[in-house]
């Protein structure tokens, strides 16, 4: 068990949204509700009445309001959320309309700028026209290959605001990756940036842009956003457009919202795509609207006087997540650029900057920060920092140690999961209570989430897959392209009949807290006993001298054992009294069985676009087995080397 490293004052307690959430659901149904261990139980017992809460406590703008919460909480994929209802999306993001800041938008070695919640209705009111205007029409979808900027933005809540889907891909996907995702949900509108600037260079997108269009004929119109060059040359893009030119000239018009069902299609979301084509996940408007407002509001404190940033780019879920705090009326931080540039600290100059007070990053930053010596709590005033959030992999205990010792000793700092696929969290943080090294602070409210064993049982205090057994309104609606929801039910259904197998490793704990031990399909089987392969990482991040590494199982002998290949900082060498130190940290803090058979060294770790590890596809290309999507990993030249190391033939 980790650490006790902060727990809130009373007053914090008091003054949380969660807290008032609590009164409002007692004096509702006459409950006594005394924690959130309470709350949580009654949450998915209740689940009709719970979701009916949050629609009521967050004042939903809606034109109808539901017949029915849900139809059958049991009944995964398919249950039926607040039939009858009637709403848009976007205009539950657009309901303020003032002079108070919405967007600050930082772009790597630019000036800083801002746009008002009233600014943004009129750019949106703007970009919607000229979207309909062209026949934009509820079901079309419209796509953005764009960097964190506000007109992705705009131009997401612009095609919400008519019904049409949304999807995006980050500037850094290769022509194959953004074909491979787009090509399958065919565009009508296509949004794209001239370029983006990255570790102090100027990279143009348009070329790529112009080869990804010529291959999907459905694309009526190329929307051009200025960023690098002041008016960018577009003569040789396809039905291509200046984005000035596009949107509609006129100034103070009203947006029609289109009033649509709760399920009504909003995002399409993509898998990794490291085993063949991205699945294209089909989220609902009104189900990821009370997900998220129920993330950001309950579970991350934020309010309207907050002003929060998430590290992330527009091919990330947490840029859709991200974006839902305008919901709240919040400032919103949107950074595109790298995050070391010009300096490791330089997010954390930002957060003194525009004092950020939730402060949202991956667990593969914080460990990069650890190894540079980063001490942004001395260089920085962060007073006005109030939550940190991880996500992206498992935060190791020290990595949860770091943030308490060199960002700030009083926050909460809530590492967070989830997945694309819910476009959230099924743990993450609780306003309420303690945090302790390496835990995530409890399941997410109205999430049904257990970890069950190898008999499909539930159980505490030990590992097992992370399930969740009651439907929830952010489940996809359906994967594109699948009529009988095939894709759909393999991908979550087809181990746990009737019950959602996520992929990840997890422990409950007897107080509601989680740990994450890596994902299910990378788990080690060493002598048939199950490893996590978050257990191994944590412990070498301590170790000085490596930067990175990456643990698989390698088939041997009608066994597997274990492999960690170690990225090393520069200058430094693996020596064999360096395996031996790793070997018995491992052993000493973690088993016997954990220690790796091999520990080699490797010039490079490969990522996901997304920045996760891809335990698979090294195991696969060391076995000899074909990496079926390179394009879906960031750096895939990376797994070349492991494909000629002739160690791994050897006892």
């Amino acid at each position: 068990m980790g650490a006790l490293l902060w727990r809130p004052s009373e007053g914090r307690v008091k003054a949380s949204t969660l807290y008032r959430f609590m009164a409002f659901v007692d004096d509702r149904h006459g409950l006594w509700i005394g924690d959130y261990g309470e709350l949580w139980n009654w949450s998915v017992e209740r689940v009709g009445d719970f979701w009916a809460a949050l629609w009521d406590f967050f004042g939903v703008v809606a034109s109808r309001r539901w017949d029915e919460v849900i139809d059958n909480p049991g009944r995964m994929p398919g249950a039926r959320w607040f039939s009858g209802a009637r709403l848009n999306f976007a205009e539950n993001h657009l309901r303020y309309r003032g002079q108070e800041t919405a967007l600050i938008f930082k772009g790597e070695g630019q000036p800083v700028r801002r746009v008002s919640y009233g600014a943004l209705y009129d750019e949106v009111a703007r970009l919607a026209k000229a979207l309909a205007g062209m026949g934009v029409v509820p079901g079309d979808r419209v796509a953005g290959f764009v960097p964190n900027m506000p007109e992705a933005v705009s131009a997401m809540l612009a095609a919400a605001s008519l019904g049409a889907l949304w999807s995006s891909c980050s500037p850094d996907f290769g022509i194959k990756g953004v074909l491979d995702r787009f090509g399958q949900i065919r565009p009508k509108v296509l949004f794209v940036a001239d370029g983006y600037f990255f570790k102090g260079k100027k990279l143009d997108s348009l070329s790529r842009a112009a080869e990804i269009v010529r291959a999907i004929p459905s694309v009526e119109k190329v929307v051009v956003i200025p960023y690098t060059e002041r008016k960018p040359e577009i003569g040789y893009l396809p039905n291509a457009v200046h984005y000035h030119d596009f949107v509609a000239p006129e100034s103070g018009l009203t947006i029609p919202f289109a009033q649509l069902p709760f399920d009504h299609p909003l995002y399409i979301m993509f898998t990794s795509g490291t085993t063949g084509l991205p699945k294209c996940m089909v989220q609902s408007a009104g189900g990821i609207l009370l997900h998220h407002l129920k993330e950001l509001v309950l579970h991350t404190d934020l309010k309207r006087s907050d002003t929060i940033f998430y590290f992330t780019t527009c091919g990330w879920m947490m840029w859709n997540w991200l974006v839902s705090s305008l919901a709240v009326g919040a400032k919103v931080v949107l950074f595109d650029g790298n995050a070391f540039h010009p300096d490791p600290s330089a997010l954390w100059g930002l957060a003194q900057d525009e004092r950020i007070t939730v402060f949202g990053t991956s667990a593969g930053y914080i460990g990069a920060m650890m190894n540079e010596g980063v001490k942004p709590g001395k260089r920085y005033d962060l007073s006005p920092l109030r939550t940190v959030l991880s996500t992206g992999s498992p935060l190791s205990e020290e990595g949860f140690e770091y943030v308490y010792r060199e960002v700030k000793g009083d926050l909460q700092l809530a590492s967070i999961s989830g997945g694309s696929d819910i476009n959230g969290c099924f743990a993450l943080g609780n306003p309420l209570g303690p945090v302790y090294a390496g835990e995530l602070q409890c399941r997410g409210l109205g999430m049904k989430v257990e970890a069950f064993d190898e008999s499909g049982r539930p159980v505490r205090n030990r590992q097992g897959e992370l399930v969740c057994t009651a439907a929830a309104p952010s489940m996809p609606i359906y994967f594109w392209d699948d009529p009988e929801g095939k894709k759909y039910h393999a991908a979550y259904f087809d181990v746990y009949p009737g019950v959602w197998r996520h992929g990840d490793y997890i422990l409950i704990n007897d107080r509601g807290g989680v740990v994450i031990s890596g994902r299910s399909d990378a788990t080690l089987n060493p002598g048939g006993v199950r490893i996590g392969t978050a257990e191994i990482y944590r412990l070498v991040e301590t170790i000085e001298g490596i930067v990175d590494s990456i643990v698989v199982g390698q088939s041997w002998k009608n066994d597997i054992r274990v492999l960690l290949f170690v990225k090393m900082a520069e200058g430094r060498r693996l020596t064999d009294k360096l395996r031996e130190r790793i070997k018995e940290t491992i052993r000493t803090n973690a088993s016997p069985r954990h220690v790796p058979a091999k520990i080699i060294a490797v010039p490079d770790i490969p990522y996901t676009l997304n920045m996760k590890k891809v335990e698979l596809s090294v195991k696969r290309v060391i076995e000899g087995q074909p990496v079926q999507n390179r394009d879906a990993l960031k750096n895939p030249e990376s797994l070349d080397f492991y494909a000629t190391i002739q160690e791994l033939q050897e006892e």
